[in-house]
């Protein structure tokens, strides 16, 4: 979350609530909606950290909100983040650590797990696809996002098949 934050921040000053809403409509109904304390936590620790600088702005008929702006360290930590290949491996699957150890344990078949975990993917698979349904066409983004996942749902249910047979 930290990085997201800073990187809407490069746009220009906001609270958090504004950054709340920006992930939301940029990224659509797909993505976990973030959760506003826990924004302003990572605005906290940001602006501690020196990535970001708060200013408390008064406001007539409610309390003060705090605007954040992003600093020099800040906009440094956003291109380094840009510049950086993303690797997320999935060797550390957790699907997989269980189906590699059922056998050892007596306490479940392999191909009822494969099974569970299929219908599983095929139900979030049915969800995304209302999901890109609902999902305004002019939000490039959060179609690509739901692609994107319903893509790598299919590698997973192809990957599942492959494992079946294997174990059979």
């Amino acid at each position: 979350m930290r990085l997201p934050l800073l990187a809407l921040l490069a746009a220009g000053p906001a609270h958090g609530y504004e950054l709340k809403q920006a992930l939301e409509k940029l990224l659509g109904a797909a993505y976990p909606q973030p959760n506003v304390g826990q924004i302003y936590v990572t605005l906290g620790r940001l602006e501690k950290s020196g990535l970001i600088e708060g200013e408390d702005v008064a406001q007539s008929t409610r309390p003060n909100k705090r605007i954040y702006r992003l600093t020099d360290a800040g906009r440094e930590a956003v291109r380094a983040w840009f510049e950086e290949p993303t690797d997320e491996p999935r060797v550390r699957d957790e699907f997989f650590m269980k189906l590699a150890i059922a056998p050892q344990t007596g306490l479940a078949d392999q191909i009822a797990l494969i099974n569970k975990q299929r219908r599983q993917y095929l139900n979030t698979m049915r969800e995304l696809s209302r999901l890109a349904a609902a999902e305004d066409r002019d939000n490039r983004v959060a179609q690509l996002l739901i692609e994107g996942a319903m893509l790598h749902l299919q590698a997973d249910l192809d990957w599942l098949e492959r494992c079946q047979e294997e174990l059979e």
